[in-house]
């Protein structure tokens, strides 16, 4: 990529109004529209003003970006990802010995290790001390370098259920956590915790309705909700304006989740024919996350790295996954793109879109599903998740081709959020 006149210094120079043209290459405009070549995308401000056809010449003051070698596409967008968490060796005595101020100042450094992978959005489903509240709330003020975050801060769960932050502490430093903290039992708290979440500033609602596979825990797969806190939880957050997003493995979970009305499944790993007919006639997305589902079931050969409750959860869940995604999507069931980022290294969420292709994904339906469909998702499609004027200038670029080699998903070359090059 050839920059022709400096970024900055012309951003400064015309105090944010001179217009920025993007020459493409190839341009995947994330409509379903095939690739078109030889593209003018014109920014002004923050907004994509126009998509023309061949290279427009630049007046006097544009700027002009050179992606001649390169596909643009909208900007990425990852719907599970954990910001202020990434799994390695002590990460199970972290309660214990990290500090609020730790889990901050480390979630700013994921979050800008995100936006060089080339995503502009994310949802955050779950994390520590409401820091990724804070870390959205700077990252919109410019304070900081960062995807749009939509944060479910922390999640919600049953007594001992699998986002219990208790389990497998000693009785004496357990306590009883309640709504405040993210834990329930019945619908009276089931409410106040999604009220709760919302006082705190969350833009999403995240439960988890089964059990899971990284919890100290024993089941990976129980229902953990009844339906009357299904349904308080769906019937509150809508009160809100709030989706809600399930993590579950177990089918029975899954079900109950899906019959309350829930906007998401995680994981999805024991999904059937039964379930799929579900989804497709609520209009359940599935987020399918095969990344951690192999990151677990690596990890779980390494001796000492999860505690030994955990492993034969990780040996026998995480390699399901995929198959279960290849059923799905065979199936028709509506697909957002989602990875767990913190299960494994932040950075490396583009290695999902191969994991989606070998399961028999075509590469511009796995590129849809990170750009359309995730925005679908979240419900911002009028102005995010497609290369169209009037949408916010959210743009990347990859060297070369990524329908014929999606591994160039993991190459970001060029980043662009909100009108600003943060990458090039």
């Amino acid at each position: 990529m050839r920059l022709t006149l400096c970024t900055t210094a012309l951003l400064v120079a015309f105090g944010g109004q001179a217009a920025t043209l993007i020459h493409a290459g190839r341009l995947i405009d994330g409509t379903g529209k095939a690739p078109m070549t030889e593209r003018t995308v014109v920014v002004d401000g923050n907004r994509i003003v126009a998509v023309k056809a061949g290279y427009q010449a630049p007046a006097a003051g544009d700027q002009v970006l050179d992606l001649k070698d390169a596909t643009l596409m909208p900007g990425l967008m990852d719907m599970h990802t954990h910001l202020s968490f990434q799994f390695a060796p002590g990460s199970y005595s972290e309660d214990y010995t990290l500090n609020p101020a730790d889990y901050a100042l480390r979630s700013v450094v994921y979050a800008k290790t995100t936006l060089d992978a080339g995503f502009t959005t994310v949802r955050d489903l779950g994390d520590a001390f409401n820091v990724t509240v804070a870390l959205r709330n700077a990252i919109n003020k410019g304070l900081l370098p960062g995807p749009r975050i939509y944060t479910a801060a922390k999640a919600i769960a049953t007594t001992g259920g699998h986002a219990d932050p208790t389990n497998g502490s000693a009785m004496h430093l357990m306590g009883n956590p309640g709504p405040a903290e993210g834990v329930i039992n019945g619908p009276y708290e089931a409410r106040q915790a999604v009220r709760q979440r919302y006082k705190d500033g969350a833009d999403v609602i995240k439960i988890t309705a089964t059990g899971g596979v990284l919890s100290v825990a024993k089941s990976g797969q129980n229902p953990q909700f009844m339906n009357d806190e299904l349904a308080a939880i769906v019937a509150t957050a809508k009160d809100y304006g709030m989706k809600v997003a399930v993590h579950a493995h177990g089918k029975e979970g899954m079900l109950r989740a899906i019959h309350a009305g829930v906007d998401s499944i995680e994981h999805g790993t024991y999904m059937d024919d039964e379930v799929f007919k579900a989804m497709k006639k609520a209009g359940t997305w599935f987020v399918p996350t095969i990344i951690a589902g192999k990151t677990a079931a690596a990890n779980a050969e390494i001796d000492g790295l999860y505690p030994e409750i955990v492993r034969p959860k990780a040996r026998t869940i995480g390699p399901l996954i995929q198959a279960t995604f290849a059923k799905a999507h065979k199936a028709g069931v509506k697909i957002a793109f989602g990875t767990d980022a913190g299960v494994y290294p932040h950075g490396q969420n583009g290695r999902e879109f191969g994991y989606m292709v070998e399961a028999g994904m075509a590469p511009l339906d796995a590129i849809l599903s990170a750009t359309r469909d995730a925005a679908s998702l979240l419900g911002v499609s009028d102005k995010l998740g497609s290369v169209e004027a009037g949408k916010l200038a959210d743009l990347v670029a990859v060297p070369g081709d990524p329908l014929a080699d999606i591994r160039l998903m993991q190459q970001v070359s060029f980043v662009m959020k909100d009108g600003q090059v943060f990458k090039q």
